[in-house]
């Protein structure tokens, strides 16, 4: 996917995708980058009940629910979660030849359409981390379309924007290492995994890295789930229905820690 140079901007564009969703309702919606009005899903949070994949993609419910994660405008193609609203740098990617190409490119599958085309707008933002979760997200409608070698692809493309972003920290660093797995890029995934291991990370940090590696000396490209590395206590939501854009207060893996730690 081409790309131009980020923006200078670090702000994140509105709310991320992430696992806490589930219905919806319909509402007219006037487009913030053209002004047109249509008719747009919004989405209502509820839990998933089943564990993520090592990338933290979310289990069922919520897993087959990507189609309504974000809105798209019929007229001028913009992408987010709410087209309501935009960055003022949006305005300009939404009408470049980069942005037109993608979200008119047949040859990928439309829904992962949708979240490259929301990657875009957001490294236009410079929000790098964002972009990546995004360029995940497609990654992940390539896989459910069954297109293997875009979802290596993209996922190798979020690891880079990952890396050009921001530090990274423990829960971020876990992600790039299993976006690297998953692409089959398995030295730089064992690598990155070592170097993660020997900065001797929080217990569920480092039973996910121990899987990770394991899997990587196994040339294991697969999808794997979080319960793979840590058993979800019996009789217990699993830990990881948090949102995957953290909104402050601990992280993921400190919340997996004191709930593993408890139960034990």
């Amino acid at each position: 996917m081409s790309r131009p140079t980020p923006g200078p901007h670090a702000s994140r564009n509105g709310p991320q995708p992430g696992p806490r969703a589930g219905g919806s309702r319909t509402a007219e919606v006037r487009c913030a980058v053209c002004g047109t009005e249509s008719r747009q899903a919004r989405f209502r949070p509820v839990p998933p009940e089943g564990a993520p994949d090592l990338d933290l993609r979310p289990g069922e419910p919520l897993r087959g629910t990507m189609a309504a994660w974000l809105q798209q405008c019929p007229h001028c193609g913009y992408v987010a979660p709410e087209i309501a609203r935009a960055h003022p740098a949006v305005i300009e990617a939404v009408g470049t030849a980069p942005f037109r190409a993608l979200i008119a490119d047949a040859t990928h599958p439309p829904l992962s359409r949708r979240f490259l085309a929301y990657a875009y707008v957001l490294e236009e933002t410079g929000a790098l981390h964002a972009a990546a979760e995004a360029t995940l997200q497609a990654a992940w409608a390539a896989d459910d379309a069954r297109k293997p070698d875009l979802a290596r692809a993209w996922r190798g493309e979020a690891v880079a924007l990952w890396r050009a972003g921001p530090p990274l920290d423990a829960e971020q660093t876990v992600r790039v290492v299993d976006a690297l797995r998953r692409s089959e890029n398995f030295e730089d995934a064992a690598a990155t995994a070592e170097q993660l291991a020997g900065s001797h990370p929080v217990e569920a940090v480092a039973g996910v890295i121990a899987l990770e590696l394991r899997l990587i000396g196994l040339r294991d490209s697969g999808r794997h789930t979080v319960a793979s590395a840590l058993p979800p206590p019996a009789r217990r939501p699993h830990a990881t229905q948090s949102s995957i854009a953290r909104r402050g207060g601990p992280g993921l893996w400190d919340r997996l820690r004191r709930l593993f730690r408890r139960d034990r």
